[in-house]
């Protein structure tokens, strides 16, 4: 087996032990995991990313922010690109909720090339998951709300991947929402 076949397998590994006990929000309640390898997954087979720390912080990108994971943790197991790569995409959750969007919105421009990726298709997946299934509890405004503010997110990433950079722009069309 080659040595991206061997770390990318290891790296799904990890990701599922630490997400193991947690579901989405959807009605199904599916497990958690099914995102961060979605996300991995539109990165390979839609925006054609072949890097392979890209694939692995994708995998990765909600381990910090959601399970007892830490940054010197995924250092220690997966590099410090990877690690690094997932300290950008991830929110400090001491702040507010409202502060996180904030911060997200002003802080995508800045974020290294290989950030934004994993970025685009977080909230690729994020979106074409509301249009399949409303959270438990979220009402059709704060699907819209959502759409406004991951689209003020995408603005700033603009320029990253044309192939997922449309597919967005196209999610958005369909909700009226100006990329």
């Amino acid at each position: 087996m080659n040595t991206e076949a061997v770390l990318l397998l290891e790296t799904v590994n990890f990701a599922a032990e630490k997400h193991r006990n947690q579901r989405r929000k959807d009605a199904e309640q599916t497990p958690y995991i099914n995102h961060p390898i979605g996300v991995a997954r539109i990165l390979s087979h839609e925006g054609g990313v072949t890097d392979i720390e890209v694939l692995q912080a994708a995998l990765l990108h909600d381990t910090v922010e959601d399970t007892d994971t830490s940054p010197a943790e995924l250092e220690a197991k997966f590099g410090p690109i990877v690690a690094r790569i997932v300290q950008e995409v991830t929110d400090d959750k001491s702040l507010p909720k409202q502060e996180r969007k904030r911060q997200q919105v002003e802080h995508a421009p800045h974020c290294s090339q290989q950030a934004k990726l994993v970025k685009l298709a977080d909230k690729l997946y994020n979106l074409r998951d509301l249009n399949r299934c409303t959270p438990v509890g979220w009402s059709t405004e704060r699907v819209q709300e959502y759409f406004l503010w991951a689209c003020a997110v995408v603005k700033g990433l603009k320029g990253t991947n044309s192939a997922l950079e449309e597919k967005l722009e196209e999610l958005f069309r369909q909700r009226g929402v100006q990329l």
